[in-house]
């Protein structure tokens, strides 16, 4: 096979047949490169890049000052198992309590969100990861797409290898901003901000982004951002995380300013600008989890956090 061919082969591969559009000036792109203004995507390792110079650069050290408290934290593995387990089961026995409450939002999200969505049907999964919720959902019968700034193959998209052996096909991965999103209108039945709707630095933007790609009728998910009933306690847990990392990992993280947190105000405020309703469901993550509120209380800690699941239908 040539240069040419397998260059295509690999597009194929990781396009999946998805259509694209310039996330640098939103040109409809028709094959990986935009005649207007000669932004290319680059197939790598069965990833898409679709993340603009000047875009790379803004975020160069997030990423940076991102993987280096990730790899701290010991996220991560070079075994299969703990990838397939996920979000039922952590091998690493490292992080088994978030594992928990992924797995809960997971099997609500499927039972409850997406029964009525045919398999078959492309959902979007922002703020991948990992991919292991891509995973689960072309296991389930769906079409994902994957995608996050990070790129490792621990905790990164490049970590979806894990997973090639028991899939039929691999889902496809895109490097990309959800704010800038590299794909044509209207083509993914639901969009799922996955645990990563607090890292969005215009939360507006890039919830219309996910808007603008899902069909009309379709759903734009965000599930497991924490959410608080006083602003006040929000920017406390964002002051609290900043000493900590800076105590524990040399960096505050904080060189781009981001969403953080939700509450009532600024969900009505995004109903507001977006003309669109959530609708909220509130899985039950346990007895222990429900105790949390009560239990800061009796200790006078601030509130803790609350995650929940809002769901937004795009207009017919």
């Amino acid at each position: 096979m040539g240069a040419q061919q397998a260059c295509l082969a690999a597009g194929d591969l990781a396009l999946s047949g998805i259509r694209l559009r310039c996330p640098r000036c939103a040109t409809g792109i028709a094959a990986l490169d935009c005649a207007a203004c000669n932004f290319s995507v680059a197939i790598r390792d069965g990833i898409a890049h679709a993340l603009s110079p000047e875009s790379n650069a803004h975020h160069a050290r997030f990423m940076e000052d991102y993987e280096r408290i990730r790899e701290s934290e010991g996220r991560g593995s070079e075994s299969d198992d703990f990838y397939l387990g996920l979000p039922y089961r952590d091998t690493s026995g490292r992080n088994r309590g978030q594992w928990r409450i992924r797995a809960r939002s997971y099997d609500y999200l499927v039972r409850q969100l997406l029964d009525g969505t045919p398999r078959g049907s492309r959902i979007l999964d922002l703020g991948a990861g990992n991919g292991w919720m891509s995973y689960r959902l072309a296991r389930a019968g769906y079409r994902p797409c994957a995608v996050d700034l990070i790129t490792n193959d621990r905790d990164g998209l490049g970590a979806a290898r894990h997973y090639q052996t028991c899939l039929a096909k691999r889902f496809p991965c895109f490097q990309a901003e959800i704010s800038r999103l590299p794909f044509a209108d209207e083509q993914f039945e639901a969009a799922v901000f996955n645990a990563s709707f607090h890292y969005a630095e215009d939360y507006e933007a890039s919830l219309r982004e996910a808007m603008r790609c899902v069909k009309a009728g379709g759903m734009v998910i965000i599930s497991d951002t924490p959410w608080y009933a006083r602003e006040e306690s929000g920017r406390q847990m964002l002051a609290e995380r900043r000493t900590a990392f800076l105590q524990s990992h040399g960096t505050a993280a904080d060189s781009i300013a981001t969403l953080g947190y939700l509450t009532d105000e600024r969900l009505r405020r995004m109903e507001d600008a977006l003309s669109i309703h959530w609708n909220v469901h509130r899985p039950w993550y346990g007895l222990r989890w429900a105790m949390r509120p009560l239990v800061a209380k009796l200790r006078g800690r601030r509130e803790p956090s609350k995650f929940r699941l809002y769901v937004a239908r795009k207009g017919e």
